[in-house]
């Protein structure tokens, strides 16, 4: 059965109390089933020719790659498409701020997610002073108009901003400090960008008040429960997309064909070594 689309309703916000750290082994419940679902939405976006964008935004360590994983491993990398771009080179940096993003736009039958987006200009290259005040005006300016162009060209537009609190984004970046597994993801602009705070509210809220269209709304996901923000993301998603449910198929394997007097060899020189 597809996933049941529901009324969106706001959140109380500050005024309720969350919930307790999800448990592992109910998320993983809640993600295989949802997991189906998302190969069912792969099913109906190439026969149906769909074209679907996902933007993924928000503060540092709010949980944006391991939201995106969640929702891409199940499924197939030739629909489900994941941007990442790294900063811009010499010949980006004069062309139309946008227009390396757009060559990445989804064709039909593909669902393109970005880690990060055009609103980069938004955030982190207005806080850290990578752009100037103007050009980030200039940004938030167009950008509607050129979303009103992708959505009026046929492409499902969603855009998600992760918001973590200020004690459980500390926590992560020390967990990132102390672990070796994570050090890679520490960048030195994470240390620098780590006490503006403020700066980066003022920037996300300015960016709200600009760019939240009809055509083109923000949704902002509370993350500092990782797995209920994962399912909260991919429960909503699959709101927002009509997709039809799998038809169950009976599926029975054939028979092997018989040796034919085929004899394997011995590859007993080609094996890695078994140290497990």
């Amino acid at each position: 059965m597809a996933h049941k689309k529901k009324a969106r309703t706001r959140p109380s916000g500050a005024d309720s109390t969350p919930p307790p750290k999800m448990k592992r082994k109910e998320y993983e419940k809640h993600l295989r089933r949802l997991h189906g679902e998302l190969v069912a939405v792969q099913e109906w976006t190439k026969a149906s020719g769909s074209k679907v964008c996902i933007l993924f935004e928000g503060r540092d360590t709010a949980g944006k790659g391991g939201t995106i994983k969640a929702i891409t491993e199940r499924v197939s990398p030739r629909v489900f498409r994941v941007v990442a771009l790294p900063a811009p080179n010499e010949r980006e940096k004069s062309q139309m701020y946008v227009q390396r993003y757009i060559t990445h736009l989804p064709a039909a039958g593909e669902i393109v997610i970005f880690d990060r987006s055009w609103y980069n200009r938004a955030g982190v290259e207005r806080v850290m002073g990578f752009c100037s005040e103007e050009q980030t005006q200039r940004f938030l300016d167009a950008a509607p108009a050129v979303e009103r162009a992708m959505v009026d060209s046929g492409i499902i537009l969603l855009k998600y901003w992760l918001e973590v609190g200020p004690d459980e984004q500390t926590r992560r970046l020390q967990s990132r400090i102390d672990d070796p597994r994570k050090i890679w993801k520490l960048s030195d602009l994470d240390l620098r960008s780590y006490s503006r705070w403020y700066d980066y509210s003022r920037a996300r809220d300015a960016m709200f008040a600009a760019t939240d269209t009809a055509w083109a709304p923000w949704h902002l996901v509370h993350s500092d429960d990782k797995r209920r923000s994962r399912l909260n993301v991919i429960s909503h998603l699959l709101d927002e997309l009509p997709y039809e449910p799998l038809e169950p198929k009976d599926v029975t394997l054939p028979r092997r064909q018989r040796p034919g007097g085929y004899e394997e060899p011995d590859h007993s020189s080609l094996f890695i070594p078994s140290l497990f």
